[in-house]
């Protein structure tokens, strides 16, 4: 391997698992997708640094029929897995630029409470909520999540405290506290909606990567609609993405 191309690797791969690695380090954040990240970018960094012996170590395995078929089959299927990543991605970019007709309904997906406070994540979504409710005056809004076990109020009253602080009249909101996951969310905002006579045309207001696989529940509960998307912070841009296309996966699976 040529070595200026070497060493550009090394540094870029270095680079991406620091890059998930930061979550961890500033903010406790540690799921599927970091973990994914770090094992993945510092396997690579690994492979990079020991190329030579690496290829030479393909070669020897290769040189066997056994072994050129095992090689073939590990290729085939790191192909396979990033154009399932690659397609997965071309469809949360897709869903989270649909947008809502502006009387549609606004379903704010919830997200962690520290104690009675917004989690950053919450934020972004409430802000994305708030923008989209000023604009269209007649749009109402269902504030949707439970109370987790660490979690001081419940995550529909939080984001009921802060959009009425932001302006938004209690009239044009209603309090979803029961859910504890996405499915749960749309299915009983979607009671919701029914009870209290709303636009049954929603949008949903959760972060960008999140809002294809929010849309596909939605759309299996009868309910359709675009995105209101909150802006996620780019250090932690890579950790929830990766996440989500496992998210996805298990999705299509059930």
């Amino acid at each position: 391997m040529n070595r200026k191309l070497r060493i550009a690797l090394l540094v870029f791969f270095d680079v991406m698992a620091t890059w998930f690695i930061i979550p961890v380090v500033f903010s406790g954040i540690v799921n599927i997708g970091n973990i994914t990240g770090i094992v993945l970018f510092e396997s690579l960094f690994l492979l990079t640094y020991f190329s030579e012996k690496v290829l030479n170590s393909i070669r020897k395995i290769r040189s066997k029929k056994a072994g050129k078929i095992i090689i073939n089959l590990v290729c085939t299927g790191l192909v396979a897995v990033f154009l399932l990543a690659t397609a997965e991605t071309a469809l949360m970019v897709g869903a989270a630029a649909k947008d809502p007709e502006p009387s549609a309904t606004v379903v704010v997906l919830g997200c962690r409470v520290y104690g009675e406070r917004p989690s950053r994540m919450m934020v972004a979504r409430l802000k994305a909520a708030q923008n989209f409710l000023e604009k269209n005056p007649d749009s109402s809004c269902i504030l949707s999540g439970g109370q987790g076990e660490d979690e001081d109020i419940s995550e529909a009253e939080c984001m009921y405290r802060y959009l009425v602080a932001a302006g938004i009249s209690p009239d044009r909101l209603y309090k979803e506290d029961k859910s504890t996951s996405t499915r749960e969310n749309l299915l009983f905002s979607k009671e919701i909606i029914e009870r209290e006579n709303l636009n049954s045309e929603i949008a949903i207001a959760t972060n960008e990567f999140h809002e294809y696989r929010a849309q596909r529940i939605a759309s299996s509960l009868g309910l359709e609609g675009g995105a209101v998307s909150g802006k996620t912070e780019i250090w932690v841009v890579p950790t929830y993405h990766l996440r989500e296309l496992y998210g996805i996966l298990y999705e299509w699976i059930i």
